[in-house]
């Protein structure tokens, strides 16, 4: 069988969907995220019930059908973060209709109910500056795992261009202020960006 490039689909808790480009628009949103399974234990260690991350992976695995099916250059430069609904848009494009396409399309999906868009424009990053990227991201994930007071499971971070984009749940104000703390001792950080919500937040589903 030819080899075909495989990107990843979804994630319920620690469990990676993945699959082939040409399979996402052979699938439904829903049937990639529950047929394949999930890490159950991650998920019940998460602040989300199960059935919220369920629906996450579908919404992601929803958007990545409809980039895939508009234009593939969305599926590749565009990452997203979702937690109970609301989608984190990042990376970088060439020009400001993309990103406002990315959006339009993201906005679709059954489920979404907020889109941040964080995508930033004329990238300007080359293969230093995404080695970089990646460096801060695995080195700052690493210090958030290793922190007994922070619950790590329940964030998300992204790096464009040096810029820090974190997504998830705090325990409370002062599990946030250290994870901002990590990101601000990580070294070639140039900015964060904090769309973290508390435990408590009226504006959580259910809370």
């Amino acid at each position: 069988m030819a080899l075909v490039s495989r990107r990843v689909l979804g994630v319920i808790g620690s469990f990676v969907l993945t699959g082939p480009v040409w399979a996402l628009a052979a699938c439904t949103p829903v049937s990639t995220a529950v047929g394949v399974g999930a890490s159950a234990g991650t998920v019940a260690a998460q602040e989300r019930p199960i059935k919220d991350a369920i629906s996450d992976a579908g919404i992601r695995a929803e958007i990545n059908v409809l980039w895939a099916q508009k234009d593939l250059a969305l599926y590749r430069k565009i990452d997203l973060s979702i937690v109970e609904g609301r989608v984190l848009l990042t990376g970088s494009v060439v020009n400001p209709e993309t990103r406002i396409e990315a959006a339009r399309l993201a906005w679709q999906a059954d489920g979404v109910s907020e889109l941040i868009n964080e995508v930033q424009v004329e990238d300007q990053s080359g293969i230093l500056d995404r080695a970089r990227d990646g460096w801060i991201a695995t080195k700052l994930r690493g210090r958030l795992l290793v922190d007994s007071g922070v619950q790590a499971v329940n964030y998300s971070v992204e790096v464009v261009n040096g810029t820090v984009y974190l997504m998830g749940i705090a325990q409370d104000e002062m599990e946030m202020k250290r994870v901002i703390g990590h990101v601000r001792d990580t070294a070639y950080v140039r900015n964060v960006v904090n769309h973290v919500r508390l435990k408590d937040d009226p504006r959580r589903k259910g809370a």
